[in-house]
């Protein structure tokens, strides 16, 4: 074995968990989940049956990532956020051939106690405020708080908070990447 697993932990037949992924006390990996490298799930966390996660993924305590979300590398999800995945839930009607695709982009960050709803996707590096609710698609870069979630600004790829300039243009004096502001999209122009 190649990764970390507790002995409190469960992981079901027919996973491929990455090299140097931990996953920590009382956590369950549902049957045909694939997880990257270098992952590390904290306890109480429940993925699967058959969700895909990037490598380098940092999921935080009491965090379920149901069937039809798909997380792409470096993403972040905060301690207890919530992901949906089916629109109008009833207990009493099967809904599995309901159920939305949620997507989460490279390097975007999810925070604590936000709730996802099911079917939409969050772009890459975007940045979810702690107890937002997400409704809609989120572009890349941007920043989202509220209920529902509305954008508020932009951050950059480390999660700092952009000003642009009258050109368009803003720095991130934190590793000097620049970045433009463009057509009510944010592109990274180049990384120091």
């Amino acid at each position: 074995m190649d990764y970390f697993k507790h002995e409190t932990s469960i992981i079901d037949e027919g996973c491929h968990i990455g090299e140097g992924t931990k996953i920590w006390h009382f956590s369950h990996i549902l049957i045909g989940s694939i997880i990257g490298k270098n992952c590390s799930f904290g306890q109480n966390c429940v993925v699967g049956p058959r969700v895909h996660i990037g490598s380098g993924v940092k999921v935080q305590n009491n965090v379920s990532v149901y069937e039809g979300v798909e997380v792409e590398d470096d993403v972040f999800l905060g301690p207890s956020m919530v992901f949906t995945n089916v629109i109008n839930p009833r207990s009493f009607i099967v809904r599995r051939d309901e159920f939305k695709t949620t997507r989460l982009k490279k390097g975007c960050s999810v925070g604590a106690n936000a709730t996802i709803v099911c079917g939409v996707t969050i772009g890459r590096f975007a940045l979810i405020g702690a107890g937002s609710v997400v409704t809609r698609d989120v572009p890349d870069f941007a920043l989202m708080v509220g209920v529902p979630a509305k954008q508020i600004g932009w951050v950059s790829i480390a999660g700092n908070r952009l000003h642009f300039d009258k050109a368009g243009v803003a720095v991130d004096h934190f590793d000097g990447s620049r970045y433009t502001l463009q057509y009510g999209s944010v592109t990274l122009i180049d990384k120091m």
